[in-house]
């Protein structure tokens, strides 16, 4: 029973992290619909990990609850990180939910991020937009790109995705599979599946919910945080 335990979604959060990290995303999700009983505003890291819980679950509740939220956040005016979009979208995809998935990206203000790219692609491919998605990958081929630019990679699950939907037409086929062979001389091609890009914590930089990382002791005790916190 966490009501009147927490008073903000600092709290909260701290449990909905370590509940995904151990895989045990029902009992996320009911600490997420405790905390919307409770009204506790969400904070950004509330709707990465929202949108990371349901995204895990893959189940209809979970996709309603989080099309709710985002539609919700929306109408307030909420800042919903482009990390949170990027599950949502992946969630939709899951769920067959074309329309709702490129409606979802649309919100995000940046998309040059090496997730944001394959997603793109990926809904190109699913909506039938077998041209578009071609100029796509073909103007990030990288081959007069400057060494010191940093190069965006394609995930070979999407990339397969993609292959299955131009069976149809040998012309695209062949723009294709020529791209390919460029991305792959140039090390644009990585083995990590859309859910590894999601769930995956670049080397240097923060987890999903950087909050149980913030402190590696504890301030009072100086001891390991992880046995400070039911002390303090």
């Amino acid at each position: 029973n966490l009501k009147g335990f927490f008073s903000d979604s600092t709290s909260f959060n701290i449990v909905m992290d370590m509940l995904f990290m151990k895989e045990r995303y029902e009992r996320a999700l009911g600490v997420l619909l405790e905390m919307k009983s409770q009204d506790i505003k969400f904070s950004k890291d509330t709707y990465t990990l929202a949108s990371a819980v349901c995204y895990k679950m893959n189940t209809d509740e979970a996709y309603k609850i989080c099309s709710m939220l985002l539609e919700e956040s929306l109408a307030r005016g909420d800042f919903v990180p482009r990390h949170a979009f990027c599950f949502a979208i992946a969630l939709a995809i899951k769920q067959n939910d074309i329309v709702k998935a490129r409606s979802i990206y649309s919100h995000i203000l940046h998309t040059d991020s090496k997730i944001c790219l394959n997603l793109h692609v990926l809904l190109l491919a699913l909506s039938g937009a077998q041209q578009n998605l071609l100029s796509v990958l073909e103007k990030t081929v990288a081959n007069n790109v400057p060494t010191f630019v940093k190069k965006l990679d394609f995930s070979q699950e999407v990339l397969t995705a993609v292959r299955k939907t131009l069976e149809n037409n040998l012309e695209l086929q062949r723009r294709f599979e020529d791209v390919c062979d460029t991305l792959q001389r140039s090390g644009q091609i990585t083995a990590l599946s859309l859910d590894d890009m999601l769930c995956q914590t670049p080397n240097g930089k923060k987890p999903i919910n950087p909050l149980l990382f913030t402190r590696k002791v504890s301030r009072r005790t100086f001891k390991p945080l992880q046995s400070a916190l039911l002390s303090e």
